[in-house]
């Protein structure tokens, strides 16, 4: 039998809890300093192993001052062996939880890396977190002597039935895990569906791919639609695009001119306008002879998607301006009618005012 419970031992059980406290908080301050070093490199993955640690270290000071003080006290065998076990059992759900947000971090630093967009793609980051759980509580059932064989047999017979039930959920589930495994988007990508959605991808989770557009509002697409319909990926292989802006000039003037001060144009608005590229050779192609007009294109060079708006804006009034400059004549559409004795005649639909009322036709 064990002896009683003195105040000596009370002295010493309590020293270990103090010791263990202090420990822990001590602990705490150097990882907090810790944080602050690793807040100064690049890497983002120690920031969140820090942080982790941070939670988990304290509580295992904690619990080794707590297994200290039960070793101390005159304990009966089986008490000592349930505080040990709880003892145990605590340290292996502290490390779950830390382990966990490790991983689950490491898995949205790489996403973000990889995107280089703030957001991340979460469906990795939750199954990891599911995953990761799943396993840290079978351990606690099997440290707490629970068998977790019949458990397993269990979610074995009854995975059919939740998978059945679950047939859309899944379906996404899969969809979503395909479309981050193929690369064919990725966070960050702006994309066109063939139904009309367009914008930037902001997430990809377990049910559906969140799309912002650019008037700020969120769409949000089933991932089985997503990777089951005609898209746009304007993002892929590469960001830069080029963008083509229709214009035209009359038949009078001198074309050679027209390419010249349009090539100026383009390579001026390329080094000076914001999220253009520097690097981009201008491009003026002729290609009709139309009524009034000679047309052609002109090629510009993108930094990504949405700066095309700016871009274009920019090149049309600098381009307008250098044309009236040099004396280039924009033409608008016209069309010439002779009227001759021997013509059929001519019917002229009734015209009508703003409040109904019928006027004489003008010609």
């Amino acid at each position: 039998m064990s002896r009683g419970i003195e105040v000596h031992d009370l002295i010493l059980a309590g020293v270990a809890l103090l010791g263990g406290l202090l420990a822990g908080l001590l602990l705490r301050t150097l990882l907090r300093w810790l944080g602050v070093r690793a807040g100064q490199t690049r890497w983002s993955g120690d920031d969140v192993i820090v942080d982790a640690l941070r939670t988990l270290v304290p509580w295992a000071a904690f619990a080794a001052g707590a297994a200290v003080a039960a070793e101390v006290l005159p304990l009966t065998p089986r008490t000592g062996r349930n505080v040990n076990m709880a003892l145990t059992a605590l340290l292996i759900v502290m490390a779950t939880l830390t382990a966990a947000r490790v991983i689950t971090g490491l898995v949205r630093a790489v996403a973000q890396s990889r995107a280089a967009v703030a957001g991340s793609a979460t469906i990795f980051v939750n199954i990891t977190r599911v995953v990761v759980l799943a396993m840290g509580f079978l351990v606690v059932l099997q440290t707490l002597g629970i068998s977790i064989a019949p458990l397993l047999t269990a979610l074995g017979v009854g995975g059919l039935a939740v998978a059945l039930a679950l047939q859309d959920t899944l379906a996404n589930l899969f969809a979503g895990v395909h479309i981050l495994a193929s690369k064919t988007v990725q966070p960050g990508d702006y994309i066109r569906l063939s139904s009309g959605e367009e914008g930037y991808v902001v997430d990809i989770n377990w049910r559906n791919t969140v799309v912002r557009q650019l008037s700020n509002n969120l769409v949000i697409i089933p991932n089985t639609q997503l990777s089951g319909t005609n898209m746009t990926n304007f993002s892929r292989p590469e960001q830069e695009m080029t963008l083509t802006v229709l214009a035209g000039v009359g038949y009078d003037v001198d074309l050679e001119v027209v390419e010249r001060v349009t090539v100026e144009v383009v390579t001026e608005v390329m080094k000076e306008v914001e999220g253009a590229v520097p690097e981009h050779e201008p491009l003026v192609r002729f290609h009709t002879f139309g009524d009034s007009r000679i047309s052609f294109n002109v090629i510009l060079g993108v930094g990504e998607f949405s700066d095309q708006y700016r871009i274009k804006h920019e090149f049309i009034k600098r381009l307008h301006a250098r044309f009236r400059a040099e004396g280039i004549s924009i033409p608008s559409p016209a069309r010439t009618v002779a009227l001759t004795a021997d013509s059929p005649s001519i019917v002229i639909p009734h015209q009508r005012d703003a409040q109904g009322t019928p006027v004489a036709p003008s010609l």
